[in-house]
């Protein structure tokens, strides 16, 4: 596709004593080489150019001629003049064009929590499609994008003007309402639309709440092994985190206790523990609460993929009892529905509500409102209730056929446990083995293993093994991935 440049030119100021002609040629030659016209974009008609900067227009079509005839760009009759794919000073000189380089360092200094910031655990480039066994991704080949094609079609066609203005920072009402509902029937939790705070991820609400609520070095709980993207966020907003053992009720809140008494803020994943997958005891949560009433501390609940319990009751979130209002409960879409909707949301504190209305007021205005608005409508119509029935059927028998393909292929050498909610489920190397190493090894054969030992902060404190996710493949692909998964250990030395 042809790409056109905006309706004007950006030219460095003629210097004097350069005639007219001259500027103009060194000056577009400039660009192309520096990159500034890429190839392929088409250059201004003769006349806006000419008109642009009080220029005869037959000196610019004389510029653009010998600029042809020197290679860099080309004309076509009726359709305009075009940068031209290859350069010649690039080509002689064997060199790239300088938009195809490589990015040099920067020589900026960056603070230390800019350093912390910087070090993100997530890919820094897209994804290609999801080989087995990658974890925390729903089924994209499921989701119903004719019947969103369908919603967004109707909702835009019935779009008005106040859509293309400035919204409420904290989101679209109508969907904070859905929202608020849809936390009670289904989470326990008692709020109102007010509490309801849009994001574009949980990682931006534990961003800007962990902002709003630490001072620089003070204590936050982070669970170990706990979930890296959580440990990175509370560390370069200036926490000093005291990382608290999990055991087979979750969270090991008397240690947490003993350790940092005086914390400010827990951040827990008590419906399924992020990566281990145990849920926080009742006994837990309560004393998880108490502490944090003592303490005057405030905790974050990530519900990240709560919806997807396979067996037994659902269970009620941390925020359905807490009855002091200190919890921030955060949940999203993305795993929900599908990640490119960058749709979260936060259920918080009263006393939170203000704040996080003014911060986000100040560095993100809003989230989109017109994803907003579809999301809304999406839910309204049914079509969200009825997907996550759909997914939770449909997810249930993935988990049964990893359980079965580990039963068959990884006796004695990875535990798996019974897989009860999520989209994902840690095994464990038995005996301990090189998880990293394994996961290496993998990757070379189109298998996505991530390492259990990659969750934890301390060495001391890592367990081995992979998260592997089931959610996305069909029990056909699981099984053919069950089996690579058992030649790599074979083969492969830990």
């Amino acid at each position: 596709m042809r790409k056109t440049p905006g309706n004007e030119l950006a030219l460095p100021v003629p210097k004097p004593g350069k005639g007219q002609q001259r500027w103009l040629h060194d000056a577009l030659r400039q660009m192309i080489l520096r990159g500034s016209l890429a190839p392929g974009i088409r250059l201004p008609a003769t006349r806006d150019l000419s008109r642009q900067y009080g220029l005869a227009r037959g000196t610019v079509a004389s510029v653009y001629e010998q600029l042809a005839a020197e290679g860099y760009v080309a004309g076509a009759v009726g359709r305009g003049t075009f940068v031209a794919g290859e350069l010649p000073e690039n080509m002689q000189a064997g060199l790239r064009p300088l938009w195809r380089a490589a990015p040099q360092a920067s020589s900026l200094p960056k603070s230390r929590l800019g350093h912390m910031l910087a070090a993100s655990p997530f890919p820094l480039a897209a994804l290609p499609p999801a080989t087995p066994f990658r974890p925390a991704v729903p089924d994209l080949r499921a989701f119903p994008t004719a019947v969103w094609a369908r919603v967004a079609a109707g909702r835009l066609r019935r779009s008005r003007p106040d859509w293309l203005q400035d919204g409420d920072p904290l989101g679209y009402v109508p969907l904070r309402r859905e929202i608020a509902g849809y936390a009670g029937s289904a989470r326990g939790i008692a709020c109102s639309f007010g509490q309801v705070a849009i994001f574009t991820s949980v990682q931006q609400a534990l961003d800007v709440c962990s902002r709003l609520l630490l001072e620089p070095g003070e204590c936050a709980w982070i669970e170990e092994p706990g979930y890296p993207g959580a440990r990175r966020v509370l560390a370069a907003a200036g926490a000093d985190l005291v990382h608290i053992p999990v055991d087979n009720d979750g969270l090991v809140v008397a240690h947490g206790i003993r350790a940092a008494p005086n914390a400010r803020l827990a951040y827990v994943t008590p419906a399924r523990q992020s990566p281990t997958g145990v849920p926080l005891s009742a006994a837990r949560r309560q004393a998880l609460l108490e502490w944090a009433h003592r303490a005057g501390a405030a905790l974050v609940e990530d519900d990240y993929d709560g919806e997807y319990r396979f067996s037994g009751r659902p269970l009620a979130a941390l925020k359905s009892i807490d009855h002091d209002d200190r919890v921030i409960f955060l949940g999203s879409f993305s795993k929900l529905l599908f990640p490119a909707l960058r749709i979260a949301y936060a259920v918080l504190p009263a006393s939170l509500v203000e704040a996080v209305t003014g911060a986000l007021s100040l560095v993100t205005r809003q989230t989109s409102s017109v994803l907003q608005v579809l999301l809304h409508e999406f839910i309204a119509d049914g079509h969200f209730g009825r997907h996550i029935r759909r997914m939770r059927l449909k997810y249930r028998e993935r988990a049964e056929a990893l359980q079965s393909a580990a039963k068959r292929y990884w006796q004695g050498a990875l535990l798996l446990p019974e897989i009860e909610a999520g989209l994902d489920v840690a095994a464990r190397l038995t005996p301990d083995g090189n998880d990293r190493a394994l996961a290496k090894a993998g990757a070379a054969q189109r298998l996505e293993l991530r390492p259990l030992s990659a969750y934890a902060a301390r060495e001391s404190q890592a367990i081995t093994g992979f998260l592997l996710g089931f959610a996305p493949f069909s029990p056909e692909e699981i099984d053919a991935g069950a089996r690579q998964v058992a030649r790599l250990l074979e083969h492969v030395p830990c």
